[in-house]
């Protein structure tokens, strides 16, 4: 079982940045794809960046050249740098990990709340 834990959500003002980090635990497979994902009040869970153990990365059209996902393996641990912060962030982020062979996350952390004021 892998245990995820994320840390780092606060409440930014408009313009502002926040890093959010997440840290597994657990029977970690050494080539997982981690990412991260967040839910806004009222709206469908939504991908935000992903990457791989080979640090190839994905983001969402809404985060790029805002957000910057890495990872440090040594550390087992996942982070997501987030620049010129919009109040459409707000969402509570969540930190998942699946095996590289699976198309579906399948372990998820409890969610960290990112509030941005206009």
């Amino acid at each position: 079982q892998v245990q995820l834990v994320e840390s780092g959500g606060d409440l930014v003002q408009a313009g502002g940045s926040l890093r959010l980090s997440c840290r597994q635990s657990g029977n970690i497979y050494s080539d997982n794809v981690m990412g991260w994902l967040r839910q806004a009040p009222g709206k469908d869970r939504e991908l935000v960046a992903t990457i791989t153990a080979g640090h190839m990365t994905y983001y969402a059209d809404a985060v790029k050249g805002r957000f910057t996902i890495s990872r440090d393996n040594a550390e087992n641990s996942v982070y997501l740098q987030m620049n010129s912060l919009k109040p459409e962030d707000t969402a509570v982020y969540y930190c998942a990990a699946r095996p590289v062979q699976y198309s579906m996350f399948i372990y998820w952390g409890q969610g960290t709340q990112v509030t941005v004021s206009s």
